[in-house]
């Protein structure tokens, strides 16, 4: 386990750099910034909305004397979210965006 965490630190900016590397080859500098900053502030947005619809529902739950695993799930998933989105990149924000869709 300690093997797959230290290749997934080591290999995620390798991979990340390819990337960068590629798209700023097809499409340029700041073209390519630009996406980096329209992704992250995208999946924010998209963040806040679906945070705010978790809490909610949440707090239904805890009224109706339910306990909220559903919502946790889905409160951990758009944590994990957040953090690839905020995290530089288009692999990160791929998998971002990923744990935004809710059958996934």
């Amino acid at each position: 386990m300690a093997l797959l965490i230290l290749l997934v630190l080591i290999g995620t900016p390798i991979v990340e750099i390819a990337v960068f590397i590629e798209v700023g080859d097809r499409v340029g500098l700041w073209p390519t910034v630009g996406g980096i900053l329209a992704t992250a502030a995208i999946g924010m947005a998209i963040i806040r909305i679906q945070g705010f619809t978790v809490l909610s529902r949440a707090q239904e739950n805890l009224q109706a004397e339910r306990f909220p695993a559903l919502e946790i799930f889905d409160g951990v998933c758009l944590v994990l979210a957040g953090a690839m989105l905020i995290t530089p990149g288009f692999v990160t924000d791929t998998f971002g965006f990923l744990l935004l869709i809710v059958p996934l």
